[in-house]
């Protein structure tokens, strides 16, 4: 039995370029603007990646005009943490640093360990094909949690 769709969500990573950014276009595609969605990393020292923008491209998810910003700065910017329902950490040291900041808020963090796919293939095809695998990963993950999309890709 899915979930019904939070208000609010948070998708972390460790850089805000690759898994966070992908799942934030993602469920706003996939599950329109009825949830406010946002993302962030535990640093914001990269760019939007490259191949994260071709695979989301493939499928109607613009990502190119993403930038990348940490959780210090999502608060400097006026989102504060305890305004989410959920927090998804995409990596480890983002559902530490998840957990550390809102310990005293009542709200959900959730682990989802997705693939780092940055590290991975020889060839440009074969870095696509990872990347698409994450892609394919935090599909599979919200259509779990929260049932059949409404738009479908």
């Amino acid at each position: 039995m899915s979930e019904s769709l939070p208000q609010s969500i948070l998708f972390c990573c460790d850089h805000n370029a690759v898994r966070s950014p992908m799942a934030e276009g993602l469920m706003k595609k996939l599950y329109g603007t009825g949830t406010y969605v946002q993302s962030v990393g535990v640093k914001n020292d990269l760019e939007i990646d490259g191949f994260a923008i071709a695979v989301c491209q493939e499928i109607g998810v613009e990502l190119a005009r993403h930038r990348a910003r940490s959780f210090d700065q999502l608060e400097q910017w006026g989102d504060d943490l305890g305004s989410f329902d959920l927090i998804v950490a995409l990596s480890p040291a983002s559902q530490r640093r998840a957990l550390e900041l809102t310990r005293y808020y009542s709200l959900d963090v959730e682990y989802w360990p997705i693939l780092d796919a940055t590290g991975l293939g020889e060839t440009r095809e074969t870095k696509l094909d990872a990347y698409r695998q994450v892609r394919k990963q935090l599909i599979d993950r919200m259509v779990q949690k929260w049932g059949e999309p409404e738009h479908l890709l």
